[in-house]
Formats: structure tokens, C-alpha cells, sequence
């Protein structure tokens, strides 16, 4: 029992070695997570997951998969999948048929499977999945709509991928029992009514029960996974094999019950499902035996050849007939699609029940499944970069916001920022906040930026530079470390800490190589007290006749610089780091204090030179150029 302790903590730690890697190269963390089952199964007999859990394997791996694909089927949304147009649409209906009969024909043809089995390969192997396609757009900056389409269709195709191929699964096994073809429908049939009458049952009792809060908010996430489990384990009691079809129809009900908070149970299944992915997937890359591998010849990589340069071709020039797409914005969805997580999960545990059932073929599904996920992951990996560049559908350098906060401080500075031409986005955990945020015509994420939630949901397309403007410190400075990996050095920046905050050196320490945003003195609470007593934010442009110092004489040096634009229109966001130098002909934005109550009459009229208020609220517009030159 202490050997089975340690050999599940050192897994743990294997699991924690691969996603620190895959985050460090910007890979998925699939990728380090199979190789290294490999290495520790089937190359070094180290890891024999077998011997280790025994009868336990099975269950486990059941349930691993069954909160996987609910987690997943609680993102599909009719309404995302409404808001990001036919070309998506298509993706998931018409191109996962497409895929799934290409797939299922070249198996049958190449690897000489039984044509059962190899329909069950063909389902399995039409999703993409977030986990995979997201840190491969992260990195390749591609145009805009482009990265929606594949972004969203990653998202949407893991659900209705896992249930094509949960629904292929049922007719194979239960045509595996019952010969007679009229029986194998029937007995589908019900394994049908099973999984969609209770899973959507079960969605919508429990949906009443999160909307009316009959649980307390604290037990929600703890009792939708209870319940998902009952019913998992409750429908295979009722008709064998129909669990997976439940959660999944439960997950998409309740992802489209009106009024149902399912935001926060999302979040503790991600963590969940990281935990469960990390483990599970170096126990079964180590369940490979070597005869498995043996059998990865030719035919093998002609099949994975095929999926790729045959089958994502053909459907997406189908899928894009009449989207207005040019060829070289297609040639990159053709390109681009890694396979992932629900692939190889639900291939292994298929593969498992299939063997002990003695079909024939069953065996050849978990190899061929993960030489497709490292071949697409890896070659996609490696080309995907000069391949958009060569085609020329890559962004330009990114030079936009994120902000972390909707509050007023935030909204204002959005707000100029995108009147002066600027990509931001904002975001924030305060519904309030973000509600405020919508109505000024700000674009919000709603949720925690750091969360699984926010990599899959948070558009990052033209963000190159992040403004932490949230009045929590510890938030701040997470996020400033979270991105910095991902921006790049000098586009992040801190806020300056009050005087005499404990722990004040322990951020310090921790965050003492990124400057401070805007100036010693910028804390959110001054920030803030200044915003809420009237200060506003300007646009003044300086030349050689009207220069800084005279800007700051006019204003009693009531001012705070925030950025400077260049002649060239290109913007430098003003930190502690660098003194503050300002040419002729570049345009200054600054907060400008409240006036005083003294303030002379000819200073006031002084003001007049600079620009208009900007109130990004009411959506005023402003000429940021009416200072003389």
C-alpha cells in the first residue's frame, strides 16, 4: 500500500513537471504528458498502472472521462455557437460527418481494421479541443477571425465530437452482444432514451436547484459533481454504457438553462479536470505495450497523412463555401488541428471495454490514437509560425491592453485608450463592475483572468501589454506574473503599493524586476480618489512652443502623464523605469487633477488649450490634436 502512495505522488509530480514545461514552451501540455507515459511504461517498464490500481483502473478512468466531457459540454452554448457564424457552425455539424467518414475509411482501408472498430477511430478522432489549439494560437498571432474560428471550434467540437463517437461506441458494442440487426437498433434505441431522457432530466432538476438556491453558493461546484457521478454511475446500471451520453446531454442542458450560475462550477471542474488529465494521461500513455507499438508502421502514418492533408482540407473547403473567405485564411483552418485531451480519453477507456468484451481490433485504437494527437501536436507545433507567415494572414506586432479591473479608474482609461485607436479589453470578477463597463461599450471579460476559464474564453488576439488596475493588490500582482511569461518582458507593469502595507518587501522581491505603472504615486487608491473627485483625463499635444513644462505650469503641475504618442502614432505607456522625456509633435495623455478652489480666473481660462474631457461612458467623441502647434 505505501509502494501504491508513492507511485501515485510521484505521478502526481510527473503531471506537475509536464504542465510547468508545457508552459514554459508554450506547448500543450498533452505533449510532455504522453511522452512521458511512455517513457515510464512501455520504454522503461517503470510505471505498470495495471499492477498498480488493479480492478480500480477501469472505474477511475470512467469517471476521469465522465467529469472531462461534462466539464466540456457545460461551454456549448447555443448561444456562442450562434455568435461566431456559419463557418463555425458548419465546423462542428457538417465537417466532424465529414472527418469522422474519411477517418473511418481510411482505417478501414490502410490499417485493415474491422469496420466497427474503425468507425469508433473515425468518431474519436474529429475533435480538436481547447487544450491543444489555444496555446498553438497563442503563439502564432494570427488574424483575428481566423483565431475565433479555430478557437471556438476547439471549444464546441470536444462536446459534439464526444458524443458522435459515445454514440458510435453504443451501436458497436451493442451490435457486439446481439446479432440480429433489428435487436442491435432496438437495444440502441434505448440506450438512447437512457442517456438523453436522464441526462436532460437530471440537468433540469438540478438546474432548479443551483437557480432557486435550495444548496448554499459555497456547496454548488461539490454538488454538481456528486450528482454528475450518480447519474453517470446510475445510467450504466440502468443500460450499460449510456453514463457518457448522459453527463454529456446533462452538461449541455444545464450550459443552456436560463439563470442557471454555472460560471463558478466551471472553474472547480477545470481545476478538477487538470488534476484528473495530468494523471490519467501518463497512466494510460503507460498502459501502451510495445507490441502496440510495433504495430505503428507505414500504414500508420500514411492514416495520420491522410487526416491531415486529405480529410481537414476537404472539410473546411466544404465548411467555407460562400463564408467570403480568401484561399490563404482557409489554407490555415486546414492546416491547423491537434488533437487532444477527449480523444485519447475516451479512446483508452473505449479500448478497455471493447478488449474485455474481445472485439476484434480493439487494441490498435489507443496507439493510432496517440501517434494522431503527438504527429498533429508536434508537426503543427513546428510549421504552424512560417506557415502563417508565409501566407501572410498574421497580425501585426500586438499593442493593445488587457486590464485587470472594470472599475472607474479602469473604465476611464479604457476608454481614452480605445478613443485614441487602441485594442483593450477589461476584466473583472465584479458583475457590477462589468455591467458598467458593457453599458460605456467597453469590451469585458467577466470571470477570474488567471482561471482554465479565462485561457479557453479570454480574447488575447491584438493584446500585447497589460495594466493592472484592479484594487486588489494580490490580484494585481498575480496577474502581472501570469502574463509576463506570455507578453514579454517590459509590457507589464505594477502598481505602486500604499506606504506601510505589510509584506510590502515580499512583493518587492517577488515582483521587483517590473516597473511601476505611471509613477511612484499612482496607488489604486489615489487613482481612484482622483477619478471620484473629478480628475479627467486629457489628450494635449506638445511642440516646440508649448512644451511639458509649460503644460505643467498652466495646471499648477496638477497633473499626472499616463502615456506619450509618438509622431508615428506608436504608444509608450509611462512607468518608474524610464524618466519621462517628451519630443515635439508627440501627444501626451495625462490625468488631469480636480480644479481647486482657488484656482484664478486666467488659469481657468488657460485650460481651453487643452483637449476636450474624455468621458468614456456616454461615448463622447474628442479631438485629441486641438492644441496649436
Amino acid at each position: 500500500m505505501e509502494h501504491i502512495a508513492l507511485y501515485l505522488a510521484l505521478i502526481g509530480l510527473l503531471s506537475l513537471a509536464c504542465q510547468w514545461a508545457a508552459w514554459r514552451v508554450h506547448l500543450p501540455a498533452i505533449l510532455p504528458l504522453l511522452i512521458v507515459g511512455m517513457i515510464a511504461g512501455p520504454v522503461t517498464g517503470w510505471l505498470d498502472p495495471d499492477a498498480i490500481l488493479g480492478d480500480l483502473l477501469f472505474p477511475l478512468v470512467s469517471l476521469a472521462v465522465a467529469v472531462i466531457l461534462f466539464e466540456g459540454s457545460l461551454t456549448l452554448n447555443y448561444e456562442d455557437l450562434r455568435g461566431h457564424g456559419r463557418t463555425v457552425s458548419r465546423l462542428i455539424t457538417w465537417g466532424v460527418v465529414i472527418t469522422a467518414i474519411i477517418g473511418t475509411l481510411a482505417a478501414w482501408w490502410l490499417l485493415a481494421m474491422p469496420l466497427e472498430i474503425a468507425a469508433v477511430l473515425g468518431g474519436l478522432l474529429v475533435v480538436t479541443g481547447p487544450t491543444v489549439v489555444i496555446p498553438l494560437l497563442q503563439t502564432l498571432r494570427a488574424r483575428g477571425n481566423l483565431t475565433q474560428i479555430l478557437r471556438w471550434e476547439g471549444i464546441l467540437v470536444d462536446p459534439v465530437g464526444a458524443l458522435l463517437a459515445v454514440l458510435v461506441y453504443e451501436f458497436v458494442a451493442l451490435g457486439q452482444e446481439n446479432g440480429a440487426m433489428s435487436h442491435t437498433f432496438l437495444m440502441f434505441g434505448k440506450a438512447m432514451a437512457v442517456g438523453f431522457g436522464l441526462g436532460a432530466l437530471g440537468g433540469w432538476l438540478w438546474g432548479l436547484v443551483l437557480r432557486h438556491h435550495w444548496l448554499p453558493q459555497r456547496m454548488h461546484s461539490f454538488g454538481t459533481l456528486m450528482i454528475m457521478l450518480t447519474l453517470f454511475a446510475g445510467s450504466n446500471v440502468l443500460f450499460e454504457e449510456s453514463g457518457l451520453l448522459t453527463v454529456t446531454v446533462m452538461g449541455i442542458w444545464m450550459a443552456n438553462m436560463r439563470g442557471l450560475p454555472v460560471r463558478p462550477i466551471i472553474e472547480f471542474k477545470e481545476t478538477l479536470t487538470v488534476l484528473l488529465v495530468s494523471g490519467l494521461f501518463i497512466l494510460l500513455a503507460a498502459r501502451i505495450t510495445q507490441e502496440q507499438l510495433a504495430t505503428i508502421s507505414w500504414p500508420a502514418w500514411l492514416f495520420l497523412a491522410i487526416l491531415m492533408f486529405i480529410a481537414r482540407p476537404i472539410t473546411v473547403w466544404v465548411c467555407t463555401l460562400g463564408t467570403g473567405l480568401h484561399w490563404r485564411e482557409k489554407a490555415l483552418l486546414a492546416w491547423l488541428s491537434p488533437r487532444g485531451i477527449v480523444a485519447a480519453a475516451v479512446a483508452s477507456l473505449f479500448a478497455i471495454k471493447l478488449e474485455q468484451a474481445g472485439v476484434e481490433g480493439a487494441d490498435m485504437l489507443v496507439p493510432i490514437t496517440f501517434l494522431v494527437i503527438i504527429g498533429t501536436v508536434v508537426i503543427q507545433s513546428l510549421f504552424s509560425r512560417p506557415i502563417v507567415k508565409a501566407l501572410g494572414v498574421n497580425e501585426p506586432e500586438p499593442t493593445g491592453f488587457l486590464i485587470i479591473g472594470a472599475n472607474p479608474v479602469a473604465r476611464a482609461i479604457a476608454g481614452e485608450l480605445m478613443a485614441l485607436g487602441w485594442t483593450v479589453r477589461l476584466t473583472d470578477t465584479s458583475w457590477d463592475a462589468v455591467q458598467e463597463a458593457r453599458m460605456a461599450g467597453l469590451p469585458v471579460y467577466y470571470g477570474n483572468p488567471l482561471s482554465e476559464h479565462a485561457v479557453q474564453h479570454l480574447e488575447m488576439t491584438g493584446i500585447g501589454r497589460l495594466l493592472p488596475l484592479s484594487p486588489y493588490r494580490e490580484l494585481n500582482n498575480l496577474a502581472a506574473l501570469h502574463f509576463e511569461h506570455n507578453l514579454g518582458h517590459g509590457n507589464v507593469f505594477r502598481l505602486a503599493e500604499e506606504p506601510g502595507k505589510n509584506a510590502k518587501r515580499q512583493q518587492d522581491r517577488a515582483l521587483g524586476h517590473l516597473p511601476r505603472l505611471f509613477s511612484e504615486e499612482a496607488t489604486f487608491a489615489h487613482l481612484a480618489s482622483l477619478i471620484a473627485n473629478g480628475a479627467e483625463l486629457r489628450v494635449a499635444r506638445i511642440t516646440d512652443s508649448f512644451t511639458l513644462d509649460e503644460y505643467r505650469r498652466i495646471h499648477n503641475s496638477r497633473l499626472m502623464p499616463l502615456f506619450c504618442i509618438s509622431a508615428n502614432n506608436r504608444l509608450r505607456v509611462l512607468h518608474t523605469a524610464n524618466e519621462l522625456t517628451v519630443r515635439s509633435g508627440e501627444r501626451l495623455v495625462s490625468l488631469i487633477y480636480p480644479d481647486s478652489p482657488a484656482m484664478a480666473p486666467d488659469e481657468r481660462q488657460q485650460r481651453a488649450l487643452d483637449g476636450q474631457r474624455v468621458t468614456p461612458d456616454n461615448g463622447d467623441s474628442h479631438n485629441p490634436d486641438r492644441l496649436p502647434s
